[in-house]
């Protein structure tokens, strides 16, 4: 029951402050943070502007420190009035000489030259110091900020807006289907498939023709790919099979010519003995040494042959091998690539997803033109010491010091969570 009344009393206490206007300059009481304007008639060199420093005080010619917390400017000029006219100031005529002077307390002024400024924070486009000016009302202040700001997230025209991003999100959609189809064929093809898989595609709000279109450009190319790599390689392999099909030959005749050599061989031995015995001529000797000649020589030329064949065919077949590497290589290489752009224009797709439904909230908002108002919360410090947390309209007048918090709420802008 006390605690009902004491919000009560703090309740109607908000409301007498924020109801009625600001207390007049000669009601008001100084603050850290204040500027005063000090001057005494026909003595300029007196006058001065001072800002309350932190103690509460100011100084001033003459007077030296003088506290003003807490007073009103009326207190202030007094208290000033009855210190400077007990301090001697001395002027200079004309001739270089000096001069005392009397100052009367009616020829001291003083007025405030600058209130402390009022701060805005949240929904508002410049959140920070603004400056106050006596009758300065919330709506004002909020104005002088630049006005409400949901998010502090700037646009141009919310229906034209809408309409570049719903192109660019249309754009960024024909992306995403190009380049999903294109990592399936990828796919595709390090499988060794000629069809591609769509099972794990995402549909697309891409016209049924547009999308058929896509797929069938990238099926060609899986076609063709393929192809072109079917026929390099059974190039390679008929390559390397032909000239097996060599060596298979060279290898039977140089058996064939190894064995004609070894029977020249033997006959040339013969032919030698039956000469040592008398039994045949010398020219039947040269011939049985020619005969040997010619069939090392084809033996030996065989052999080459055969030699140069044979790294023909590992050159065939190690090109059929680097074919296949090479190709996988390029493939996985160009997968990668694809999938981080595929994951790039997810992102983008998200947030500017994200960006169309704000702009739609907005223009909505606009089109609606509902009168929701924001919630307005002034921080105002007490005389002792405390913090006043008060709910106010935009029509509220405001202090020296205030402290606004600016929150638009759910039905200001419609979808938005409250805050």
């Amino acid at each position: 029951m006390r605690a009902s009344k004491m919000r009560a009393a703090r309740c109607l206490v908000a409301l007498v402050l924020l109801g009625a206007p600001m207390a007049s300059a000669a009601e008001y009481r100084l603050a850290i943070g204040d500027t005063l304007e000090t001057s005494v008639v026909g003595i300029p060199e007196l006058q001065q502007r001072i800002q309350v420093n932190r103690d509460g005080e100011i100084s001033i010619p003459l007077g030296g420190q003088v506290r003003v917390d807490g007073l009103t400017l009326a207190e202030v000029r007094d208290r000033i009035r009855k210190l400077l006219p007990s301090k001697e100031f001395r002027r200079r005529n004309e001739a270089g000489r000096e001069y005392p002077v009397i100052i009367a307390p009616s020829d001291i002024d003083v007025r405030i030259a600058e209130y402390r400024p009022i701060y805005l924070t949240g929904d508002v486009s410049k959140p920070g110091e603004v400056p106050y000016r006596p009758g300065l009302t919330l709506r004002q202040a909020v104005s002088l900020a630049g006005g409400y700001d949901i998010m502090r997230f700037r646009m141009n025209n919310p229906f034209l807006e809408q309409s570049d991003l719903r192109a660019e999100y249309n754009s960024l959609w024909a992306d995403f289907a190009k380049e999903q189809v294109h990592v399936a064929r990828l796919k595709a093809e390090l499988d060794g498939k000629t069809e591609i898989d769509r099972t794990d595609l995402i549909d697309t709000p891409l016209p049924s023709a547009v999308a058929a279109r896509v797929h069938e450009l990238e099926a060609e190319k899986l076609r063709t790919r393929s192809s072109d790599f079917d026929k390099e390689r059974s190039y390679l392999k008929e390559a390397v099979a032909k000239e097996e099909g060599r060596i298979r030959i060279l290898t039977e005749q140089q058996t064939k010519e190894t064995a004609g050599v070894d029977d020249d061989n033997e006959e040339f031995k013969r032919v030698q003995d039956l000469l040592q015995r008398g039994s045949v001529p010398i020219t039947r000797v040269v011939e049985a040494r020619r005969s040997l000649l010619l069939s090392s020589t084809r033996q030996l030329q065989t052999a080459a042959q055969l030699a140069q064949v044979d790294r023909e065919r590992d050159e065939f077949s190690r090109k059929s091998t680097k074919l296949e590497d090479d190709r996988r290589l390029e493939l996985l290489n160009e997968l990668q690539e694809a999938n981080v752009k595929l994951s790039g224009i997810q992102f983008r797709l998200k947030a500017l997803s994200e960006k169309l439904v704000y702009v739609g909230m907005v223009r909505s908002q606009l089109v609606r033109g509902t009168g929701s108002k924001p919630q307005l919360t002034v921080f105002r410090k007490t005389e002792k010491g405390g913090v006043d947390n008060l709910t106010v309209t935009e029509d509220a007048e405001l202090s020296p010091g205030d402290v606004v918090e600016v929150s638009l709420q759910s039905d200001f802008l419609p979808g938005l969570p409250a805050r």
